[in-house]
């Protein structure tokens, strides 16, 4: 990745379309969700890559929030290779997968 792009991820304009994107896509993996599997994400990605088309970097058409998973397939060349952070990642999403619910004492 050259200088060009790794400065656009630090841009207030990347930070608004990204989150702009998140909360459209209720923080759910998009792709998960065309499968039927609700899965909560906050990576945002961009669906034409901006090596093949810059102008599309903010276009909050071109961006859709998918989990690590599925940004690992599309991105294998990102993929950890380190197994803590891999570990760290799983924890994560695992977490994010469980609902607890406690019971409420005031009705006993």
């Amino acid at each position: 990745m050259t200088d060009k792009y790794i400065r656009f991820y630090h841009t207030k304009a990347w930070q608004s379309a990204r989150k702009l994107a998140l909360v459209r896509d209720h923080y759910l993996c998009q792709e998960c969700l065309r499968e039927g599997i609700i899965t909560y994400a906050r990576i945002v990605h961009h669906i034409i890559p901006l090596r093949d088309n810059w102008s599309k970097r903010c276009d909050l058409d071109n961006l859709e929030t998918i989990c690590p998973e599925h940004h690992n397939q599309d991105h294998p060349e990102k993929a950890t290779s380190n197994k803590q952070e891999a570990k760290h990642l799983y924890a994560q999403k695992k977490r994010a997968d469980v609902f607890v619910f406690h019971a409420n004492h005031e009705l006993k």
